[in-house]
């Protein structure tokens, strides 16, 4: 792993091209729950050829237990439809969900989609593990900027369905000031729909942030050794950076990322 501090970062206005900020959008770097879209995705489109798909009821039971993020392992409930478990990925990037669904459609589809929609080889390489050993994978998920923000040009309706609670407005996001807890509907004009990773010396948000019907596709990728705190400031900076961009602000961004 690299000694320094390593950023791919992409914000493009999606509707007249315009690149918004840019660094290194093609490095590939660790994304941590990033790529769970990739299932998500691969999910949707299952659904567009049969609905009745998503009333499945899936076992939690039917694959190990797994900590970290996530509601279901906290929950009595034994079993929840398909399209409940694809909820808590998008609004919790739930672990015990994410590898329910993964044991249903198998990881291979999975990462077939992933070889289709991400040009610049963003994967999700595994399930999610509590602890990695020399056979596994050695993360979660890799991605670049440029991959996740040429998704977000043309999102699938329905992952941004289940992406639109997610709850976690830690870090782009937190530059635009909405309710972490009920944000689906549009406040002072502003709308997000995004997804994070959190891994140790990693973070990563991408989305769709929309202004008054300005939207902007973006990517804040991070790898980095040391203090997550100021890595936290820098990409909130990148945030307040795209929002002023999107409502015409003039208003300074952030320095370059080092």
């Amino acid at each position: 792993m690299s000694s320094r501090t390593e950023w791919s970062i992409l914000a493009v206005d999606t509707g007249s091209g315009e690149t918004l900020v840019e660094c290194a959008p093609d490095l590939l770097l660790p994304t941590a729950s990033v790529a769970k879209i990739f299932l998500l995705h691969h999910l949707a489109e299952l659904l567009d050829e049969d609905a009745s798909l998503g009333q499945l009821m899936l076992r939690k039971d039917c694959v190990e237990p797994v900590a970290d993020s996530g509601l279901w392992q906290h929950l009595d409930a034994p079993a929840l439809t398909l399209n409940d478990c694809a909820r808590l990925v998008g609004a919790v990037s739930d672990n015990l969900a994410t590898n329910v669904l993964l044991g249903h459609v198998g990881l291979a589809p999975v990462q077939a989609v992933a070889r289709r929609l991400a040009a610049g080889g963003s994967m999700l390489n595994d399930s999610v593990r509590d602890v990695r050993g020399p056979e596994d994978a050695p993360m979660l998920s890799i991605g670049c900027a440029a991959d996740w923000v040429a998704y977000f040009r043309t999102p699938h309706p329905t992952v941004m369905s289940w992406l639109a609670p997610s709850t976690d407005l830690s870090m782009v996001s937190a530059a635009i000031g909405l309710d972490p807890l009920a944000h689906t509907d549009p406040d002072h004009d502003l709308r997000v729909w995004s997804k994070t990773g959190t891994d140790e010396g990693v973070r990563a948000e991408v989305g769709l942030l929309d202004v008054g019907g300005r939207r902007a596709a973006y990517a804040v990728i991070c790898r980095f050794p040391g203090e997550v705190i100021p890595v936290l400031a820098q990409m909130r900076a990148y945030g307040t950076l795209i929002l002023d961009a999107l409502q015409d602000s003039n208003a300074p961004g952030p320095g370059p990322a080092r």
